[in-house]
């Protein structure tokens, strides 16, 4: 599983509150990158980062106070570190009629963030339809809920919504398809509200890879897991939480004003093919020389 880490909020269908895999030991924000971005566009602006709590959410919420923004996060349970300068407010994303009552109450919103969502790992023959229909609902339909509750805000403040999509979306994602169903659904739901909704509104997915949280040792094992999984990312280490935090914040911002309807990959290189490693035939050099073996042309 990719981003399903912090993507809190969501701690109430069935265990997907946080599961998610991509956290690790730790980082709820990562270690840099979100002092001051020097971004335009975001001083005085109001962001809600739904699931904004923890992991990946907690640093979108950090990256976003760096610009200047004023900035809300909303889940179920409140933070266990709270993030200086996010207002936390209580909210159980899966209750449209809570959500369309949290942002009807909202003075303005210039950004909404759709971060919460989640699931464990579960192969699908070891649960009844219903418990992944209950991941698709927080993946893919609360986030619908929650756009569509904030749309006359946006529309007013001619803003911007940041999905929080997965690379599990995008390839096979076994142990949690319906995860990467809702994250696939997700990318193409923001896709069609970019063109149903503009010109007021941009709307624009990140298509987030591995990411370093606090969880991450439920989907990766200890520190040599992690280790081991960071080589297997052509960059070489898995994101941090403010990575995710910065790409939104670009995305959210004048700078990316003619950006709409655009996927975002925030995922290191991406996944090197496995048949690469698999085959017996051009196989690359550990001494970094190019061509075959043998020094043959």
């Amino acid at each position: 599983m990719d981003n399903v880490d912090g993507t809190d909020g969501t701690d109430g269908t069935d265990g997907t509150d946080g599961t998610d895999g991509t956290g690790g030991t730790g980082g709820t924000g990562g270690t840099g990158g979100t002092g001051g971005t020097g971004v335009s566009g975001l001083v005085g602006r109001t962001v809600v980062v739904t699931g904004g709590t923890r992991g990946v959410g907690a640093g979108i919420a950090r990256a976003f106070v760096g610009a200047g923004a004023t900035v809300l996060v909303c889940a179920r349970r409140p933070p266990g570190t709270p993030v200086p300068g996010v207002e936390f407010v209580p909210l159980d994303l899966c209750d449209p009629s809570a959500v369309h009552t949290f942002f009807g109450a909202l003075p303005r919103l210039d950004v909404l963030v759709n971060n919460a969502g989640g699931a464990p790992y579960r192969p699908l023959a070891d649960a009844g339809a219903e418990r992944h229909a209950r991941v698709i609902a927080l993946n893919l339909v609360a986030p619908l809920t929650a756009s569509l509750a904030a749309y006359a805000h946006l529309r007013r403040a001619g803003g911007s919504i940041v999905m929080i999509g997965s690379v599990s979306g995008t390839r096979p994602s076994p142990g949690s398809a319906a995860y990467g169903a809702a994250k696939a659904g997700l990318e193409n739901l923001a896709r069609s509200m970019a063109v149903e909704w503009a010109p007021a509104v941009r709307v624009n997915t990140l298509v987030v890879g591995m990411v370093r949280t606090e969880l991450s040792h439920l989907h990766y094992g200890g520190e040599d897991g992690v280790a081991a999984v960071s080589r297997t990312v052509p960059l070489g280490r898995l994101a941090e939480p403010y990575d995710v935090g910065e790409a939104a914040v670009f995305l959210a911002s004048d700078a990316a004003a003619y950006i709409s309807g655009a996927s975002l990959l925030v995922h290191g290189g991406g996944e090197r093919p496995a048949f690469l490693d698999a085959a017996t035939v051009n196989r690359a050099d550990p001494t970094g020389r190019s061509g075959p073996p043998g020094g043959e042309r």
